[in-house]
């Protein structure tokens, strides 16, 4: 009789943690839903990396502005998003992560008014700044609010939709930019916003979040309704809890408390991310890409629609291969391509300063470009933002989220308005420094970036720990 029960018993363990495997590996319409709604933002995000591009040649026709000026125009958004990015944990910590998203969508739609009835450059680079202070609270809020949703097993592909969107917002403008007056194109930049705003009163906030607020009966129902009205949700509700009475009860986050030795090689691969993704020239590319295929001599419309025909199917590949390749061997795809299209336009543009191959010159110019942008578009775009939020702890996670995206903002700032002065100064040159910076960034992902897939945080924390050691 005893055996009998401790059999059924097991039985029933046996049963419950499998129905609770099954909840955790549930992808709900909701879960989709919200992911959607939040990467709305992405694609505001690369409507307005895309804008500084089509819109180049109408602005500074129209208000005559010099190459300094529009640089300084283009690169604002990034010198905004740096200020975004200093407020983003706090502010997605007091005022949630929907409230975050609404809040900054103040600023993305003001920034794009500005724009759209913009008379002199003041008012551009206003407008271009209230732009940028929304990125840079959405390149933190976004990416932060998907992992609180997704179950664990596609968590890296959903986070990779941040990514896609982007990329879908740069192919809509570098198409319509071409045809669309760029006072027309910035009120074309508020579809997405409104649609946000909107849609934003029909998601769950985040459980986790509710769950440190001590918000235990909305976290339950936030969960049950992102995981299904039929899932047993108590064993992730009770992690959430015991998970957020631990970091109640821990040492509060400080800004400084990053620079403790166990917290190096986090800091190193996390900073050191995203640096790699900006000094490759990634910023400057995208920001100014018809300059680029003006400068090799292939005509900026055509390179633009082939870009827009490209980047999102490559973007998509990303998507699928993160959770299929893992994080590391995808990063070092990423950035070889990005170093072998970068070397390819510099002699492409090294000939072309010479008078050799001219006929050829413009048809490499393009395939350098495209092949640039794809390989960014595949791995090194969106796979720094899934690491940063796996390799940092819980208690410093705000804290640590602050500081890369300050630093991933501020290397974009610099690149943005220094390139068109680096092109103008020597174009082969220009790609031969990105190119040094993609060759010292394998090397930088081969010997310190570990593989996160499908590993918990604890084991990515011990793989760090032993690298000190």
């Amino acid at each position: 009789m005893t055996m009998s029960e401790n059999q059924r018993n097991l039985e029933a363990g046996l049963l419950n943690k499998n129905r609770n495997d099954i909840n955790e590996c549930r992808i709900t319409l909701v879960v989709l839903f919200s992911t959607f709604v939040s990467v709305c933002g992405s694609f505001c995000f690369g409507c307005a990396a895309g804008y500084s591009s089509v819109a180049q040649t109408g602005i500074t026709n129209d208000l005559g502005l010099s190459v300094a000026q529009y640089s300084m125009f283009g690169s604002i958004m990034t010198f905004g998003a740096m200020f975004g990015a200093i407020f983003s944990g706090k502010v997605s910590d007091l005022i949630g992560r929907k409230g975050t998203m609404w809040f900054a969508q103040i600023f993305c739609i003001a920034g794009w008014l500005a724009i759209a009835f913009a008379k002199d450059t003041v008012w551009l680079d206003a407008g271009r700044f209230s732009t940028g202070f929304a990125v840079g609270l959405f390149s933190y809020v976004i990416p932060v609010y998907i992992a609180e949703i997704t179950p664990k097993h596609v968590r890296g592909a959903f986070v990779f939709a941040n990514q896609l969107m982007q990329s879908c917002g740069l192919s809509l403008y570098y198409v319509i930019g071409n045809f669309v007056h760029w006072r027309n194109l910035a009120l074309i930049g508020l579809i997405p916003c409104v649609l946000q705003v909107v849609t934003l009163f029909f998601i769950p906030e985040s459980p986790r979040l509710l769950g440190k607020w001590g918000r235990e009966e909305e976290c339950r129902d936030s969960l049950q309704l992102l995981r299904g009205e039929d899932a047993d949700v108590s064993e992730e509700a009770n992690t959430i809890k015991e998970t957020m009475i631990l970091f109640e009860e821990g040492p509060k986050s400080r800004v400084m408390d990053l620079f403790q030795r166990r917290y190096a090689p986090s800091l190193v691969i996390g900073v050191g991310l995203m640096l790699l993704q900006q000094l490759s020239g990634s910023s400057g590319i995208m920001f100014y890409v018809g300059s680029v295929f003006d400068k090799g001599g292939f005509p900026s419309s055509i390179g633009s629609m082939i870009l827009a025909v490209i980047m999102i199917p490559k973007a998509i590949l990303g998507l699928i291969l993160v959770e299929k390749m893992g994080r590391r061997p995808l990063l070092l795809a990423s950035t070889s391509g990005m170093c072998l299209c970068s070397l390819f336009l510099a002699f492409s543009f090294s000939f072309r300063s010479y008078g050799m191959l001219d006929e050829l010159t413009p048809i490499f110019t393009c395939i350098g470009v495209v092949g640039f942008i794809s390989s960014f578009a595949v791995g090194m775009g969106g796979l720094p933002w899934i690491i940063m939020s796996e390799i940092f702890p819980m208690n410093v996670k705000v804290s640590a989220g602050t500081l890369v995206t300050l630093a991933n903002w501020s290397f974009s700032w610099i690149v943005a308005f220094a390139y068109n002065f680096m092109i103008e100064w020597n174009a082969s040159g220009t790609f031969l420094i990105f190119f040094s910076v993609c060759a010292g960034g394998i090397v930088f992902i081969y010997a310190m970036v570990p593989e996160t897939k499908g590993r918990t945080l604890e084991d990515i924390q011990a793989s760090l720990t032993d690298f000190l050691q």
